[in-house]
């Protein structure tokens, strides 16, 4: 290939890329426009209904009664320290959960006696509603935030271990046939084959904890705690005030976003290859 046509090719992939950019920005907004408008329009609809008592407003809450109930909480704090309460115990259980899983997880591929062994257990607390065990947890670690803790951590722990040690089994055996044939052992088979091949499937538990984590942090609210906004929905529940409800419900469901959102970005540094498939 000559300089020329050299150039000419770089050239012309640098545009094609710079196309591929402009049309991901341009579909970004596009989509984000929809979706302001699809939930603008079931805003206005809802609140219509209200005023035209179409809707029963002490049944379903209002658009106008929400908002009010939003900005009356702001004012007062409780929304601001509920939610700090709630994403704190829920990002502590969700990274000591998912980070020691994950760990657990790969580390069984060094035994697969051990993990036959603990197979079926795994696969039996897995099963189990982790919500069942709130009470338990409750009376050894009290109804403080260290129960919350806890209970997101156990939602998670078995999940992020299961996806890490089923990554260890997708990896193609000839790349460690290839690494044991060049004097490998097997420690640097695990960190230089077996842990970066299973990054995808520990992803994939991340993503799947965020939510395991925000249910059992919230259903420990539900049972026993003093603050969160498990336990603002719950009160609220219990007085009919369907617009507290629907208040702490849209900030629940903002945190989770917000969760997905970093554990994407996370995602994107370490598996850029990832991006391009999707």
């Amino acid at each position: 290939m000559s300089e020329a046509q050299f150039y000419t090719h770089t050239i012309r992939a640098g545009s094609i890329k710079e196309n591929d950019e402009q049309r991901t920005r341009s579909s970004f907004i596009t989509d984000n426009l929809w979706r302001v408008t699809g939930i603008g329009l079931v805003v206005v609809l809802w609140q219509i209904g209200v005023m035209t008592d179409w809707i029963n407003p002490f049944l379903m809450g209002s658009p106008v009664g929400i908002a009010g109930e939003a900005w009356r909480l702001i004012q007062s704090g409780q929304l601001l320290n509920d939610t700090i309460a709630t994403v704190y115990a829920t990002v502590v259980g969700f990274l000591l959960g998912s980070i020691l899983g994950s760990i657990s997880g790969l580390l069984l591929w060094f035994s697969r006696t051990t993990a036959r062994i603990i197979d079926p257990f795994m696969v039996a607390l897995n099963g189990l509603p982790k919500i069942a065990l709130a009470p338990m947890i409750i009376i050894w670690f009290g109804s403080g935030m260290l129960s919350k803790i806890a209970l997101a951590f156990v939602a998670t722990f078995v999940v992020a271990l299961l996806s890490a040690y089923q990554g260890t089994h997708q990896i193609d055996r000839n790349l460690i046939n290839l690494m044991r044939s060049m004097g490998a052992s097997r420690r640097e088979v695990f960190t230089k084959v077996v842990a970066p091949a299973s990054l995808p499937w520990i992803i994939s538990a991340f993503r799947l904890n965020i939510g395991f984590a925000l249910i059992a942090e919230i259903g420990g609210e539900f049972i026993s705690s003093d603050r969160g906004l498990g336990r603002m929905i719950f009160v609220a529940g219990n007085l009919f005030n369907l617009n507290v409800v629907w208040v702490g419900v849209i900030t629940l469901m903002i945190v989770a976003i917000v969760l997905y959102v970093i554990v994407s970005q996370v995602e994107k540094r370490l598996l850029p290859w990832e991006q391009g498939q999707r």
